[in-house]
């Protein structure tokens, strides 16, 4: 399966964690980043663009600061981050050059990916540096990332860089093996799964929860950027990063790590985005009427199906869209603003005009910015 599914991709991202990047005693490990690096220039001689989306920025500069523990606090974090991504880039320079490769610094907040024209931006930067040879070293911009326009960890980061990047497949490098039943540290029957069918909600409660002093991902996160990359076509594989040669292995289709098989139904690029880098700026409920033809006719959300508006939003906004009961059942690009729908809300769409003086449109939210999650 590895070996028809693989050889033909061309572009890949490579996520590396901090547990993978550090030693024992939470410093940067140069030999790692050296071994990666190799690795990596393998891949770019055989034709491969690999765009690298690396942690251990904050780790490196902890250790220069002087500070035992991980930064409990954002400007303990930010000033961690400014004197540690420096090192990590010098790290990476010094890396690549024996192989002739340039690398590009790349910072970004979800800011930057949920708004169009920059995450269009972001992607023509990418293919640029990939036309010129050079790897692009992409990390959140800690420095001045607070809670509201984070990403919150690099496995989220580097599931939206493969839609941005529009790359092949998901490569992430981890401290342990792969994907394991249950956790292999506290569970002596836990058996590596070789192939992830599905990410289904037994596999996410396998995955738990994070417990790492250097990193914030854990496994759940690392099994919920597989399932963001899956919705987009793109299969993941996670592997342990600290093996030599891993990267050229996985992307070989050797029998390594875990492969997560992407979704059947997978989005297009702009749905995708709609779906995983924009930020919801309010919710609207529907009826069980309107529930079931989104769900099940992939119709538009039209105003006599909205019962209730919660937040404050102008026209354009990214909505969440809630059933009967309150679940999620997807997300959309609102037509109208939410004193409008308010007004709208159990209409019929004829009445549009007559309800507000002018129409912009039929529906709340028309099914071409409409996904159903």
């Amino acid at each position: 399966m590895r070996r028809e599914l693989l050889p033909q991709v061309r572009r890949i991202v490579v996520k590396v964690g901090s547990r993978v990047l550090t030693d024992d005693q939470g410093d940067l490990d140069y030999a790692v980043v050296r071994q990666i690096s190799a690795d990596i220039a393998h891949l770019v001689k055989e034709g491969v663009q690999v765009v690298l989306v690396s942690s251990g920025a904050v780790a490196a500069g902890r250790s220069a600061l002087g500070m035992t523990e991980r930064p409990r606090t954002i400007p303990q974090k930010q000033a961690a981050a400014a004197v540690g991504q420096t090192r990590l880039m010098r790290a990476y320079e010094e890396a690549f050059a024996p192989f002739g490769l340039a690398v590009g610094q790349i910072l970004l907040t979800a800011d930057d990916l949920a708004s169009r024209q920059r995450f269009l931006n972001a992607r023509a930067t990418l293919d640029a540096l990939l036309a010129a040879g050079a790897v692009p070293v992409i990390n959140e911009n800690d420095t001045v990332a607070v809670e509201e326009i984070k990403f919150g960890d690099n496995d989220n980061l580097s599931a939206l860089v493969t839609n941005v990047a529009e790359a092949g497949l998901l490569l992430i490098l981890t401290d342990i093996e792969g994907f394991y039943s249950a956790d292999p540290r506290t569970n002596p029957d836990a058996c590596l799964l070789p192939v992830v069918q599905g990410i289904t909600r037994e596999v996410e409660r396998a995955a738990g929860g994070s417990g790492s002093s250097v990193g914030t991902g854990g496994m759940a996160t690392k099994v919920a950027a597989a399932k963001k990359a899956g919705k987009h076509g793109v299969p993941t594989i996670m592997v342990c990063g600290k093996r030599p040669g891993i990267i050229a292995a996985a992307v070989a289709g050797e029998q390594v790590g875990t492969l997560f098989l992407p979704a059947a139904d997978g989005m297009n690029l702009r749905k995708h985005w709609i779906a995983y880098t924009l930020r919801p700026s309010g919710r609207l409920v529907v009826d069980a009427g309107a529930r079931k033809a989104l769900l099940e006719k992939g119709t538009s959300l039209l105003p006599s199906g909205v019962t209730a508006v919660e937040g404050r939003f102008e026209r354009g906004a990214c909505l969440r869209i809630c059933g009967p009961d309150g679940s999620e059942i997807g997300r959309g690009l609102a037509d109208y603003s939410s004193r409008e729908i308010a007004l709208l809300a159990g209409h019929k769409s004829c009445e549009i005009e007559e309800l507000l003086g002018y129409r912009y449109g039929d529906e709340v939210i028309h099914r071409d910015n409409l996904v159903v999650l």
